[in-house]
């Protein structure tokens, strides 16, 4: 998938400052300027800043539910502990609280994902150094094993939006952990895999477009099936990853992120595009043309790999345009929003680009 490290991990970097816009802020500049060659080097890098800047603003703080013996009453009385207490002699309220602290899951992510980072030998030790140096104000705050981090119940409110980012990346940092038995340590998965990579590419490029191309509308909904009769109760949901509308022309596009970008018939050893994606764009695109206009094209956005056979196609089926596509993240940026621009001309003709 890559020719120079060194320049994939820096346009994740521009990746993930499309998916998170905080990124484009100034004091995040001079990481876009640097070079890494490995990505735990990076995520420890916009930790590093990130947490620094939290820390400006003030830890997080939400209320968290205590159980104590106190001298005097706080909160609500537990009854069965305190008459335990009596019964002991013991002159201690037993008492249950809530109390505002810095001690709650989001700062508990954050400090274990920079503990695991600095753990790491890819990690520089300029990065780890500056990881340290923030810790050094979570003292008050636990470390939570990252197997029971419910990632789906946490939830973003306005005094706590500046952590989305932050927590973004220690996901994509904690989901890729591989707990080793040496020591009860954990060693780091590569995070250039198909997974993390796929979800990334497919936000960066609805972003991309959402900003530079507002005219175009970016989103990403879901296609409604266009049945005759009967029930949709259990067809499968039609989610697309990426659809830009003008005026009455629309274009769904597919990112995919694949080691190979075509797929081997095993019988002759020919290279075709690989089926089901091809069904899946197809079936998407005739069922958003409900009036079969012909106005809905698909793409299917491969991100380019070093095969000497890669998709590059157009074609009409059944009235509506397809296209079979790769973009190369192997190169400077400029030419990947290059190649991004291109496809939106191609389709929509002259549109206003929105400078960054």
């Amino acid at each position: 998938m890559m020719k120079d490290k060194g320049i994939l991990i820096r346009n994740i970097y521009y990746m993930l400052s499309y998916a998170f816009r905080v990124l484009k802020r100034s004091n995040y500049d001079e990481i876009g300027s640097e070079r890494f060659e490995h990505i735990q080097d990076l995520f420890a890098a916009i930790l590093a800043k990130g947490i620094a800047r939290q820390l400006k603003q003030g830890l997080y703080k939400e209320y968290v539910s205590y159980c104590d013996d106190l001298s005097v009453l706080r909160g609500k009385l537990d009854i069965h502990g305190t008459i335990h207490h009596k019964l002991q002699r013991k002159q201690k309220l037993s008492c249950e609280y809530d109390e505002l602290s810095e001690n709650n899951v989001f700062n508990q992510i954050l400090k274990t994902t920079s503990v695991i980072l600095m753990q790491q030998p890819s990690v520089n030790v300029k990065r780890r150094t500056a990881l340290k140096k923030v810790m050094l104000h979570f003292d008050s705050v636990d470390m939570i094993e990252p197997t029971c981090i419910k990632w789906n119940i946490l939830r973003f409110q306005k005094n706590n939006q500046s952590y989305k980012m932050l927590l973004n990346i220690c996901y994509f940092v904690l989901d890729g952990l591989l707990l080793s038995t040496d020591k009860g340590k954990f060693k780091m998965a590569n995070f250039l895999d198909e997974q993390h990579m796929s979800r990334l590419f497919e936000k960066f490029v609805l972003e991309y477009y959402r900003y530079h191309y507002p005219s175009l509308r970016a989103a990403a909904p879901q296609i409604a099936w266009n049945i005759d009769a009967g029930t949709t109760d259990f067809l499968p949901t039609m989610q697309t990853d990426i659809v830009l509308k003008s005026y009455s022309k629309v274009l769904i596009i597919d990112t995919k992120y694949y080691a190979h970008t075509m797929q081997v018939q095993s019988r002759y050893g020919s290279r075709t595009f690989h089926s089901n994606n091809l069904y899946q764009i197809f079936t998407y695109v005739k069922n958003q043309d409900v009036g079969n206009t012909g106005n809905v094209a698909g793409m299917l956005l491969y991100a380019r790999t070093e095969e000497t056979i890669v998709p590059d196609a157009d074609f009409m089926m059944s009235g509506n345009k397809m296209s079979v596509k790769t973009l190369d993240l192997n190169t400077a940026f400029g030419n990947i929003a290059e190649q991004l621009d291109n496809i939106a001309t191609s389709y929509f003709g002259e549109i206003e680009k929105k400078e960054a």
